[in-house]
C-alpha cells in the first residue's frame, strides 16, 4: 500500500469483535506497511456474531483490502456473550452505516487460524486478539504444537485495577477468561494491553476534529463518525472515551510510543465476583515468572497523530 514499506513486514492474524474500536484497529492495521494482515477472524462479543461478522467485512471492504474474513465462536468456552450496547450501539458501530463488504469465507475461524499457522514458518505469525479470545484459544488448544509457529501474541484485555465490565474485570477478559488463560500459558511471548494503558488514548472532540481536518477518504470519515458516536466515559470525567483496540495495533507499528514492563499474569476463572480479573505481578510476589509484556504508558498525542496519518492513507 505504501512504496516505502519496510522489507520485513509482520505477518498477522487479527481476531476481533467489531465494535467501534475494533473497526479503527482494523483500519490502522490495513493502513500500516509494517503489518501484513493475512486473516481476520471474528467472534461474538461487543455485539452478536451476526453483527460483528457483517461489520468486519464492511470495514475490510471499505478499505479496499483483499483479506479473508472468517466467522468464529458465537459464545465463549463457558456461558454466553453479553454484548456492550451502551458503548457500541445495537449494530456494534454506534449507528454508523458502512456499505456491505465482500462475503465472509465459508469456514470456521479456529480451522482457518490453524491452517494458516501450519502453512507458515516457525515463529513467523503474530496473533492479535482485540475481542474475547475464544477463536484463538480453540485453535491452539486443539493443536498446541502450532504455538511454535507463533511469533508473538498481542491482546487488548485485562486491567491492573478496576474493570470496565464488572468491578473486577475488563470486558474481553471477563467475556472468556478460560480462553485468555489458555493463551497466556502457551509459552509464546505475549503482550497484554490493559485498560490503564488504553484509557490514556482519550478520544476528545478536539482530537476528532484534528483527524477530520486531514481530509482522507471514506475510511477516515467513517472512523471520525464512529468516534463521535461513542458516548463519553463517566470514569474519565466525561471528557471523552478511551480508544482501546487500536492501541494493540499501535504497539506493533510504533512501539516507541509506549513504555512497557514485564509481569506475571494470572487469570481468575472461578465463578463469583472476581471472575475474569487479571492478577498482574511486577514484583515477583507470586513466584511466577514475569513472561507477559505490559505496556503501561502511552504518548497519546503521538498515538492520535499516527492514527490520523495512517487512516488518511486509506480510500
Amino acid at each position: 500500500m505504501n512504496a516505502s514499506a519496510p522489507a520485513q513486514r509482520r505477518a498477522a492474524i487479527i481476531d476481533c469483535d467489531p465494535g467501534t474500536d475494533d473497526a479503527l484497529a482494523l483500519w490502522l492495521a490495513l493502513a500500516s506497511p509494517e503489518i501484513d494482515l493475512r486473516l481476520v477472524t471474528v467472534v461474538g462479543g461487543n455485539a452478536g456474531l451476526g453483527r460483528t461478522l457483517r461489520n468486519a467485512s464492511a470495514v475490510v471492504g471499505l478499505a479496499g483490502a483483499v483479506v479473508p474474513v472468517v466467522p468464529g465462536a458465537d459464545r465463549p468456552l463457558r456461558g454466553r456473550f453479553a454484548g456492550e450496547r451502551a458503548v457500541h450501539g445495537d449494530d456494534g458501530l454506534g449507528g454508523v452505516m458502512l456499505p456491505d463488504g465482500p462475503p465472509p469465507v465459508r469456514a470456521l475461524a479456529a480451522d482457518a487460524i490453524r491452517a494458516m499457522l501450519r502453512a507458515s514458518a516457525p515463529a513467523a505469525t503474530t496473533l492479535v486478539g482485540i475481542g474475547p479470545v475464544t477463536n484463538l484459544a480453540l485453535a491452539l488448544a486443539t493443536e498446541p504444537d502450532l504455538a511454535g509457529r507463533v511469533r508473538e501474541i498481542v491482546l487488548m484485555g485485562g486491567a491492573w485495577g478496576e474493570g470496565n465490565w464488572t468491578p473486577s474485570a475488563e470486558f474481553n477478559a471477563a467475556s472468556d477468561p478460560e480462553a485468555l488463560d489458555i493463551l497466556l500459558n502457551l509459552g509464546v511471548p505475549a503482550t497484554l494491553v490493559t485498560l490503564e494503558l488504553t484509557m490514556q488514548a482519550l478520544v476528545t472532540p478536539a482530537r476528532v476534529a484534528a483527524m477530520r481536518r486531514l481530509g482522507g477518504g471514506a475510511c477516515l470519515r467513517a472512523a471520525c463518525d464512529i468516534l463521535s458516536a461513542v458516548p463519553p466515559s463517566r470514569r474519565l470525567g466525561g471528557e471523552g472515551h478511551p480508544l482501546h483496540d487500536p492501541c494493540a495495533i499501535a504497539w506493533l507499528v510504533a512501539p516507541d510510543l509506549f513504555h512497557a514492563e514485564k509481569a506475571a499474569v494470572q487469570v481468575d476463572c472461578a465463578p463469583g465476583p472476581a471472575r475474569g480479573r487479571t492478577h498482574l505481578d511486577r514484583w515477583g510476589r507470586t513466584g511466577e515468572p514475569a513472561r507477559v509484556t505490559l505496556p503501561w504508558t502511552l504518548d497519546a498525542d503521538g498515538f492520535f497523530a499516527l492514527l490520523g496519518e495512517r487512516l488518511a492513507r486509506l480510500p
